[in-house]
């Protein structure tokens, strides 16, 4: 009766053990690359629109105080002291302005276009 091979040499076991560890590295590299790669790039979009963002927020916040304060003494010598809310109001009124604008472009901007493009239409 033939034999099947059991026992005859370690080399062949050796070969198996070396493809399963080799099939395992590489299972652990493309998961790594797959994974680690966009979440760094993921990262750096992030970091640099919420800097973005909080310099523009910033700017801004400067920029309307600068109107107040503008407006404050443009209205307190045209108008003396019964209109001193107004440039509040006209400062509010820019700013909803600015807001709406944001949002206008969020909603039509290249968001939209990457929303509709990923529904399919």
């Amino acid at each position: 009766m033939a034999r099947l091979g059991f026992g005859r040499s370690t080399s062949h076991g050796d070969g198996v053990r070396k493809q399963g560890t080799d099939a395992l590295q590489l299972v652990i590299d493309y998961i790594k690359q797959e994974t680690l790669s966009p979440l760094k790039g993921l990262g750096r979009y992030l970091l640099f629109g919420i800097v973005g963002s909080f310099t523009l927020c910033a700017g801004l916040v400067l920029l309307l105080i600068a109107l107040l304060r503008a407006l404050q003494t443009r209205v307190r010598t045209t108008f003396g002291g019964d209109l001193n809310w107004l440039p509040y109001v006209i400062v509010c009124g820019a700013a909803v302005v600015v807001m709406s604008l944001a949002a206008w472009r969020i909603t039509k901007g290249a968001a939209r276009r990457r929303r509709d493009s990923a529904s399919g239409k």
